[in-house]
C-alpha cells in the first residue's frame, strides 16, 4: 500500500483523511498540523471518521518528509499564502513524494503558468524525482473533465459554460468568505478575490486547458463582476450575523473568447443567504450549492452535480469531491514518471475496490 500524509486538516484536510481511509490502495501515514491544540489529537478524530485510527497529528514536518512517506496530499490553504504553500510543496515533491494539491491556482495549467511558479517545481522534481498534480478544489473537475467529457456527446458546441452555485452560509471558513470574498462588509469594501484580474490569476489556467484540450485558439480572457447587498440581516450557523445593506452576493464569468466572442466560460454565483439575489441561478432543488455543465450548441446538454458530506453540507460535498479527484489519482502518479501533470494528463478513473466499502 501507499503510504499517505494529509497535510492540513481544515475543509479539504478532513475530506482527505476520510479519502486516504477509504481507498484501497493508499495508507494513511502521518497527518502533519500547524494549529498547537492539533497536534497530537488521532487522525480518525480529526478527519470526523468518529473513531481512531491511532496516528497522531504532528507538527514536525521535517520529521514526517524524512520518513519517505510515498505520496502527500497538501491540504493547507494556500489562498493567502501562495508563496508559503509553495515552498511546502515544492519541499514535499523535493522528498521523492507525490504531491496533489488544490493550493496552486496558477498550476492548474503548468504550462501557461508564471515562471516564479513552474521553474521551482521542475527543479524540485528534478532533485528529488517526486510528482505533482494540481486540481481545483471548486471543484477542478467540474471546470476540466466533466465539460471536456461531456462536449465530446455534441454535435456541434456553440460554448461551454461551467458553474458554481454556492450558499456559504453553511462554509467553515470565516476569513474566506469575510475578508478574501467580501461577505458581510460595505459595497464599497474591495474583496481581494474579486481584484480585477484575480478571477484571472485563478480560473485563467482552467479556462487555457479547455481550450487546448478542444484545438481551439484563445483571442482573450475576460472578466465580467456583479455584487449584491442584503436587504435584511442574515444570521447563518457558522460564521454569525451579516448585516443589511452589506455584500450578501457575487456573480462573476472568467471568460475565454473566441472569434470575438466567450465561448469558455466559468461562472460563479455565491451567497451568503439564499434570500439575496434569488433572481440568479439556484440549485435545482433550491439547496445550497451545486455545479453545473452547460453545453450550448446542437444538442443543448445540461448536466447538474450535487454532492453532500459531512451531514447534508453541499459545501462540504464539493470539497469532498475535489479530494476524491486529487486522492484517486494517486496511485496512477505513483506508477507513472516523475513530472508536472494536469487534468489533462491525468485520468478520472472508476472507484476501484471501493464499492461497498464503508468507514468504521
Amino acid at each position: 500500500m501507499i503510504a499517505t500524509v494529509v497535510w492540513g486538516t481544515g475543509n479539504v484536510g478532513r475530506a482527505a483523511i476520510r479519502a486516504v481511509e477509504a481507498h484501497p490502495a493508499l495508507k494513511l501515514a502521518d497527518v502533519i498540523v500547524h494549529h498547537p491544540d492539533k497536534v497530537g489529537r488521532d487522525a480518525g478524530e480529526l478527519g470526523g471518521l468518529g473513531h481512531r485510527l491511532g496516528i497522531a497529528a504532528s507538527d514536525d514536518i521535517e520529521a514526517v518528509l524524512a520518513a519517505g512517506h510515498r505520496a502527500v496530499v497538501y491540504a493547507a490553504t494556500g489562498d493567502i499564502r501562495p508563496d508559503e504553500a509553495l515552498a511546502d510543496i515544492t519541499r514535499a515533491v523535493r522528498s521523492g513524494a507525490v504531491v496533489v494539491t488544490p493550493a496552486l491556482y496558477p498550476l492548474y495549467d503548468h504550462r501557461s503558468a508564471p515562471p516564479e511558479f513552474r521553474e521551482p517545481v521542475l527543479q524540485a522534481i528534478a532533485d528529488g524525482g517526486g510528482s505533482l498534480f494540481v486540481s481545483g478544489v471548486d471543484p477542478g473537475w467540474g471546470n476540466d473533465v466533466l465539460p471536456l467529457l461531456i462536449s465530446g456527446l455534441g454535435t456541434t458546441i456553440d460554448a461551454i459554460r461551467c458553474q458554481e452555485i454556492f450558499d456559504y452560509s453553511t462554509y467553515d471558513q470565516e476569513d474566506s468568505v469575510r475578508n478574501l470574498v467580501g461577505m458581510g462588509h460595505p459595497m464599497d469594501y474591495e474583496p481581494l478575490m474579486l481584484a480585477p484580474s484575480i478571477p484571472t490569476m485563478v480560473w485563467g489556467g482552467q479556462i487555457r486547458l479547455m481550450a487546448r484540450a478542444l484545438g481551439t485558439e484563445l483571442d482573450d480572457i475576460r472578466e465580467t463582476m456583479d455584487r449584491r447587498a442584503l436587504d435584511t440581516t442574515v444570521t447563518t450557523r457558522t460564521m454569525g450575523e451579516f448585516e443589511a445593506g452589506t455584500q450578501g452576493a457575487v456573480r462573476f464569468e472568467v471568460q475565454g473568447i473566441v472569434e470575438g466572442e466567450p465561448r469558455i466560460v466559468i461562472e460563479h454565483v455565491t451567497r451568503i443567504h439564499a434570500s439575496c439575489a434569488a433572481d440568479w441561478p439556484t440549485p435545482p432543488d433550491g439547496g445550497d450549492g451545486a455545479h453545473r455543465v452547460i453545453i450550448e450548441g446542437r444538442p443543448r446538454i445540461e448536466v447538474t452535480v450535487e454532492a453532500t458530506d459531512e451531514g447534508e453540507n453541499r459545501s462540504a460535498g464539493g470539497n469532498a469531491t475535489a479530494v476524491g479527484r486529487l486522492v484517486g489519482a494517486i496511485d496512477w502518479l505513483v506508477d507513472a514518471q516523475p513530472g508536472l501533470y494536469d487534468a489533462l494528463d491525468v485520468p478520472l478513473r472508476p472507484a476501484v475496490g471501493r464499492l461497498g466499502r464503508k468507514q468504521g
